[in-house]
């Protein structure tokens, strides 16, 4: 297994046939945390969806936990994701079923048929995020922000190689992003390698780490400024 978990070199990203981003290198090694941050329509999204194969590479070259995003067959998708862990902004839980209920539902989907083992990853991925008591409640019963952390341990099921959280304190308050925050970075901590696009400026500050910047069509290593006390 490479070191690297992502690379793209002089990728471009397009949105149908509309450029997004062009000469796009970006390399991620194993246990980076890695923020992309940039304004609302610089192409955040469209990034991330390439990575999980929601938009195809058209242009230049791009690997993720060892499969070519170039020659990506639509068969090989499922088993991309599997490697990939994907938090979403909306959290995209399933209302009609217990949180215990939806980790098993994933997992089931991705092939697991022991049920002691699917108890046993359920309850060592929710305790992760310090969700285990609520295993037994439905979604709709919980905050944002304990919907966001199941949704950070639905995302830990299949052991990813990268975790794409897309955005993933967007709809929660400053103090509720914070705890969502140092989920992550526990996380992060145990080996996890995490791209977090985000425009929450001050979690940046709080929690600094190697960022990529989406602005002009272009992706860019920033430099964080050091806070001066």
């Amino acid at each position: 297994m490479s070191e690297t978990v992502l690379e793209l070199k002089n990728a471009a990203i397009y949105q149908r046939e509309s450029l997004i981003l062009s000469e796009v290198d970006v390399h991620i090694n194993k246990g980076d945390f890695v923020y992309l941050i940039g304004k609302t329509g610089t192409g955040k999204s469209s990034f991330m969806k390439t990575l999980y194969g929601d938009l195809p590479l058209q242009e230049g070259e791009g690997s993720i936990v060892d499969y070519n995003l170039r020659t990506l067959k639509e068969k090989d998708i499922p088993f991309l994701r599997r490697k990939l862990g994907v938090v979403f902004q909306d959290f995209k839980l399933l209302n009609d079923r217990t949180i215990r209920g939806n980790l098993e539902f994933v997992l089931k989907a991705t092939g697991w048929k022991d049920k002691k083992g699917m108890d046993s990853k359920i309850d060592e991925v929710l305790d992760k995020v310090g969700m285990k008591t609520k295993a037994f409640k439905f979604p709709y019963q919980l905050s944002g922000g304990e919907q966001q952390r199941v949704a950070i341990a639905r995302a830990l099921l299949n052991d990813p190689e990268l975790i794409l959280a897309d955005e993933p304190t967007g709809n929660l308050d400053p103090q509720t992003s914070v705890e969502v925050m140092e989920v992550l970075q526990d996380i992060n901590k145990n080996g996890n390698t995490i791209l977090m696009a985000t425009h929450d400026y001050a979690l940046l500050l709080k929690y600094p780490s190697k960022t990529l910047k989406c602005d002009g069509q272009k992706v860019f290593e920033v430099v964080q400024k050091k806070q001066t006390t």
